[in-house]
């Protein structure tokens, strides 16, 4: 597969940033995702930045875009304050990583709020938003990411994203990531290859924001708010909708988040984003 075409994937940072970056050349991406640190919680890393400005030197390179995910538990919109904080300190400091790596971004996940007033939720996401980009001074983005709905009702919608991104004091330092999965699963998208979202006034404003998309097959139908990756080609999800979303957003980084294949990699399925955005599927 040639290289330095922005398709790509998850990859492990076992052995440092540089040795991710290498892997994912390995493998013939034009881009990759990684965890700036441990997922599973919200402490701070003390890395290294001399492994992190190699990464940077061998990305710039050889063309290679990269974008860091940040913390599962991070939540932007929780209702309890020291819970935003740490969400705040945690991505400050994967915004460092990533800047450091020469990442484009860090992708977040929509808030998440299910208390009863929907509008609470939403002005302490954008609190929380506001309280980490006047602090953020780099150039590496925040990227909101839709949501499937298996937590909620917030972050399903292109409108959502867009409305967040304007009420924000500095909204140039946010961008988005749009998971197909997720776009899929939560009923905005059933798949097709006309989807009227794609040119509403928010999907038209979303497009100029997006910077990176989640490749991810679904496991269950459109509608079903269930997030659950598939590998591609199965799934609800056909291919013929994946090769059109790629084709949407053109040179935007795709990553999988997949699992490997049988061969216990992403060759082949990043052969099939190729294959389908192409239309040769």
């Amino acid at each position: 597969m040639a290289k330095n075409n922005r398709r790509g994937c998850h990859i492990s940072t076992r052995g440092g940033y540089r040795a991710a970056a290498e892997r994912a050349y390995a493998l013939g991406c034009g881009s990759f995702q990684y965890f700036p640190k441990n997922p599973r919680g919200l402490g701070l890393k003390h890395f290294d930045r001399i492994d992190a400005a190699r990464c940077l030197e061998f990305c710039r390179e050889h063309n290679i875009a990269s974008i860091a995910h940040s913390a599962y538990p991070s939540n932007l919109a929780s209702p309890d304050e020291g819970v935003r904080m740490r969400t705040a300190s945690s991505l400050l400091n994967d915004l460092d990583i990533a800047e450091s790596c020469g990442s484009l971004g860090v992708v977040v996940h929509f808030g998440a709020y299910k208390e009863r007033d929907p509008l609470t939720g939403y002005k302490l996401m954008i609190a929380t938003l506001d309280y980490i980009t006047e602090r953020w001074q780099g150039s590496c983005r925040l990227l909101i990411e839709n949501m499937a709905g298996n937590h909620g009702f917030m972050g399903m919608t292109l409108e959502e994203l867009v409305q967040i991104r304007s009420l924000c004091r500095e909204p140039d330092k946010i961008g988005f990531c749009i998971d197909s999965c997720h776009l899929f699963a939560s009923g905005v998208w059933d798949g097709g290859l006309e989807p009227s979202w794609a040119q509403s006034p928010a999907g038209l404003a979303a497009r100029e924001h997006v910077k990176a998309l989640h490749i991810n097959g679904s496991v269950y139908a459109s509608g079903s708010r269930r997030d659950r990756h598939a590998l591609l080609g199965e799934g609800e999800l056909e291919l013929s909708g994946i090769g059109w979303l790629l084709r949407h957003f053109p040179d935007i980084p795709a990553v999988l988040e997949t699992a490997p294949g049988a061969d216990g990699t992403h060759l082949g399925q990043l052969l099939q984003m190729k294959a389908e955005e192409e239309g040769r599927g």
